[in-house]
C-alpha cells in the first residue's frame, strides 16, 4: 500500500508544490493519509467482507453486485480513461529524474520508463509487483530518511528556511499559493475508494489485516507528508531562479547538488523507485479493470484464465503506450494526477460508501450521483479552472453535487416505489 502511495505525485510533484507554495503543500500527502485512516477502520473492513462473501475481485464486481451492470460499465470506462492520467504522471516523474541525471529529453525518459514498467509487470503481474514494491519501499524510506536531515544541514537548518518569503502565505499551513486544505476534497475521498487500493484490501486475510496494513500505511504517509515539502523549500533557497516549467526538477537538483554524492545517489534511486512502484500499481488497476470488468463480463463471459491473462498482458502494453501519450501532453505531474483524483472522488466515493451503509440505494441513485458529480466538475473546470469559484474547487463542488443528487434520487425513487405499491 505504502509503496503504491508514495509515487510521482508525493515525491517530485509534492516537492514542486513545496518549492512553489510552501508549507501548505503538506496537504497533498496529508490528505491521502487522512483518507487512508477512513479506509483502514471503516470502509476497508466492510468492503472486504462483501468481497469475501460474494467472491468479488474488482471494484467493478462490487458495483455490479450492488447496483447492476450499467453502473459497473459507466465507472469502468470512466476510470479506465482517468487512470491513464495517473500513469502519465508517474512517467513524467521518471523522465524528470533521467533529465536531471543524464540530460535525457522528456519524451525519451517517458518511453524508457514505460518500457521498464510494462516489461516486468507483463512478465510477472501482481506477484512480481509485490516483491519489487518491497525492495522499492526500502530504498525510498532509507533514501529520504538520510537525505532530508543532510539537506537541511547543508542550508543551515529550518531557521535558514524561515528567510524564504516568496509570497505572504508561504508559511501558512492551511493555504498558500494553489495548495492547502482544498486538497482534502480531491485526495481524501480518492484514497478511500481507489480501485487499485481497494483491490489490495480484497486480498487481505481478514479485517484485522486491513486495519493493521492500511493503518500502518496511513501512519507512514503522515510521517512522510512534510518531507517533500521541506526538500522543496531547500530547493527554493538553493535554486531560487527556476522557471515554473522546471519546478519539478527541484527534487532531483537537491539530490544532485545539495547533499553528498553518495546520499544523492540513494535519494535519486528512492525517487525512481517511487515512480516505478506507483506506475505498476496503476497498470494493475488498468489491466484488471479492462480484462475482468469489461472483457470477461461483457465481451467473452466464458473466457478461460489463459485468455484473460493474454488480454491482461496486451492491455498492459497498450496502457503503457497511452500513458506515454498522456505524459507528453500533461504540463506537470500534479496536473495529471489532479484529473485522475478528481474523477475518482466525484464518481466513486458516494456510490461505494452509500452502497455499504444504505440498503435502499439502487441504480438510479448511483447513476444520478455519478452523472451530476462529473457534470459539475467539468463545468467548473472548463469555465473557472482548477481554482474553482467562490472558494469551491471542482472536486469540492463535484462531491457535494454527487451527494445531493444521490439524496434527491433516493427521495424520488422512494416516492415512486411507494406509489407503485399503493397501486398494487
Amino acid at each position: 500500500m505504502l509503496a503504491a502511495n508514495i509515487g510521482g505525485g508525493s515525491t517530485v510533484g509534492a516537492t514542486r508544490l513545496g518549492y512553489r507554495d510552501g508549507l501548505s503543500a503538506v496537504w497533498w500527502v496529508g490528505s491521502a493519509a487522512l483518507g487512508s485512516i477512513v479506509l483502514a477502520f471503516w470502509i476497508g473492513p466492510s468492503i472486504r467482507r462483501h468481497a469475501a462473501a460474494h467472491d468479488l475481485r474488482t471494484v467493478g464486481d462490487y458495483l455490479e453486485f450492488r447496483y447492476g451492470p450499467t453502473v459497473r460499465t459507466a465507472i469502468g470506462v470512466l476510470l479506465w480513461v482517468g487512470s491513464l492520467f495517473i500513469l502519465g504522471g508517474q512517467l513524467i516523474g521518471i523522465s524528470r529524474v533521467l533529465t536531471a541525471v543524464l540530460d535525457v529529453p522528456k519524451p525519451t525518459g517517458c518511453i524508457l520508463g514505460a518500457i521498464v514498467i510494462t516489461a516486468y509487470f507483463t512478465a510477472g503481474g501482481l506477484h512480481t509487483s509485490a516483491y519489487v514494491n518491497v525492495v522499492q519501499l526500502v530504498v525510498k524510506l532509507v533514501g529520504f530518511a538520510i537525505a532530508l536531515p543532510l539537506a537541511l544541514a547543508a542550508v543551515g537548518g529550518v531557521s535558514s528556511l524561515r528567510e524564504l518569503q516568496p509570497h505572504p502565505d508561504y508559511w501558512n499551513v492551511w493555504r498558500g499559493g494553489g495548495s492547502g486544505i482544498v486538497y482534502l476534497a480531491m485526495l481524501g475521498p480518492a484514497f478511500v475508494v481507489s480501485p487499485g487500493l481497494l483491490q489490495k484490501v480484497y486480498g487481505a486475510r481478514d479485517d484485522r489485516a486491513v486495519r493493521i496494513g492500511v493503518g500502518a500505511n496511513a501512519a507512514g504517509l503522515f510521517a512522510y507528508a512534510l518531507v517533500p515539502v521541506l526538500l522543496g523549500m531547500v530547493a527554493r533557497l538553493q535554486f531560487p531562479a527556476l522557471a515554473p516549467a522546471d519546478y519539478e526538477l527541484a527534487l532531483p537538483l537537491v539530490f544532485m547538488h545539495v547533499v553528498p554524492p553518495a546520499v544523492g545517489a540513494i535519494g535519486l534511486a528512492a525517487v525512481f523507485s517511487a515512480e516505478v512502484s506507483a506506475a505498476d500499481a496503476v497498470l494493475f488497476m488498468l489491466t484488471t479493470s479492462l480484462s475482468q470488468d469489461l472483457y470477461k463480463r461483457f465481451v467473452n463471459p466464458a473466457a478461460s484464465d489463459a485468455q484473460v491473462l493474454k488480454v491482461t498482458r496486451l492491455t498492459a502494453i497498450f496502457a503503457g503506450v497511452l500513458g506515454v501519450v498522456v505524459a507528453l501532453l500533461a504540463a506537470s505531474i500534479v496536473d495529471a494526477l489532479g484529473i485522475f483524483y478528481t474523477l475518482m472522488s466525484v464518481s466513486l466515493f458516494v456510490p461505494i460508501v452509500a452502497g455499504l451503509y444504505i440498503r435502499r440505494a439502487g441504480t438510479p441513485e448511483a447513476l444520478a450521483a455519478i452523472g451530476c458529480g462529473i457534470a459539475v466538475v467539468m463545468t467548473i473546470q472548463l469555465r473557472y479552472g482548477a481554482a474553482g469559484v467562490g472558494g469551491w474547487t471542482p472536486a469540492m463542488a463535484g462531491v457535494a453535487a454527487a451527494i445531493l443528487a444521490f439524496g434527491v434520487a433516493m427521495i424520488v425513487h422512494g416516492k415512486a416505489s411507494t406509489s407503485k405499491a399503493e397501486v398494487r
